[in-house]
């Protein structure tokens, strides 16, 4: 038997950070904005013949692998060369051996939630590979406490909802669970680049986090304001009211680098600053930021002269589509 499954990454354009437990009961409404995108995590698991027990862990893109005798060898391994597969195995406890080999579409450190992306699409093919009849909500869950447990540190859920539902939407977070609502398209609108990879990737979320749980009030307040801006954007959105989401993506990345100097470069500020002057209406980091993508909301006519400046400054355009469908899994 062997599974295929792939799911779409995204692009953030408001809101994030305060998907991050307990953040987002300190700021009542909140949401964050954000589309799933044609870049896609693969995911393919192979069983091996009957009486092979060895699970075999593959990642094509880092060029690295792992084996171990059996499941419960994996267990008792006292680390990972790729944390994030074994990790997810074990909340599903396949029988029997297997090959998992997984592969992204995602330049290196992107901050368009590549690792959960490939956290989702792992979920599904196991979920298939092991007849668990697990909910894409489910897998959600798995997806943000494995990679809790890679990183050590607090994670969120805004990531993963894309990757399992596909579209353009606006993630609802109150007490008690967070809920998802269909967003229009955008597709026209979104121009995505790639800046490099960040040189602390995964930091800056954490330094607002410890900020805000230790009572920074600056810290607060602007994330208070980007739970407000994000609200307003979701409005905007559903009315097709470009210029005014484009002032409130303006509004949302001025108070996330108010919060956090380091989330922009030198060269993330001349792509937003000359997209602006070209016709672009907003532009701010997709993720934890120090580098990676960039989302632009643009004017479609200005998608060219917009290229431009980001070829320019010497960045990557992203050619993407919005994906509609969310992961997807096949058995062949």
């Amino acid at each position: 038997m062997i599974i295929d499954a792939k799911a779409p990454t995204r692009v953030d354009l408001a809101g994030s950070t305060l998907d991050i437990w307990p953040l987002y009961l300190f700021h009542p409404g909140v949401a964050t904005i954000n589309v799933a995108i044609s870049r896609y995590a693969h995911c393919t698991i192979e069983a091996l013949p009957r009486g092979d027990d060895r699970i075999q862990l593959v990642s094509r893109d880092t060029k690295c692998r792992e084996s171990f005798a059996s499941f419960a060898a994996m267990e008792r391994a006292a680390r990972y060369k790729l944390p994030l597969l074994a990790e997810i195995a074990k909340f599903f406890r396949p029988t029997g051996g297997f090959t998992l080999t997984t592969d992204s579409e995602a330049p290196a450190g992107a901050g368009i939630g590549g690792s959960s992306a490939m956290a989702v699409a792992i979920c599904a093919a196991l979920d298939r590979y092991t007849g668990a009849g697990k909910s894409k909500v489910d897998w959600i869950h798995i997806s943000r406490d494995a990679e809790a447990i890679v990183i050590n540190v607090p994670t969120g859920t805004q990531d993963h909802y894309p990757p399992a539902f596909g579209g353009a939407a606006a993630i609802e977070l109150p007490a008690g669970g967070e809920h998802r609502v269909d967003l229009n398209e955008l597709e026209k609108r979104l121009v995505v680049c790639y800046t490099g990879k960040p040189r602390q990737h995964g930091i800056n979320n954490w330094e607002v986090f410890k900020a805000h749980i230790n009572g920074k009030k600056a810290v607060r307040h602007g994330l208070e304001r980007i739970s407000q801006v994000a609200q307003q954007l979701r409005g905007a959105l559903e009315g097709e009211d470009w210029k005014e989401a484009g002032q409130l993506m303006r509004e949302e990345w001025s108070f996330r680098k108010r919060n956090l100097p380091t989330i922009s470069t030198k060269t993330i500020d001349r792509i937003i600053d000359g997209a602006l002057r070209k016709g672009a209406l907003a532009g701010k980091v997709c993720g934890a930021g120090g580098g990676g993508c960039v989302v632009l909301l643009i004017h479609p006519e200005a998608r060219q002269a917009v290229e431009q400046v980001i070829v320019a400054q010497g960045a990557e355009v992203l050619p993407v589509r919005i994906d509609r469908q969310g992961v997807q899994v096949v058995s062949r």
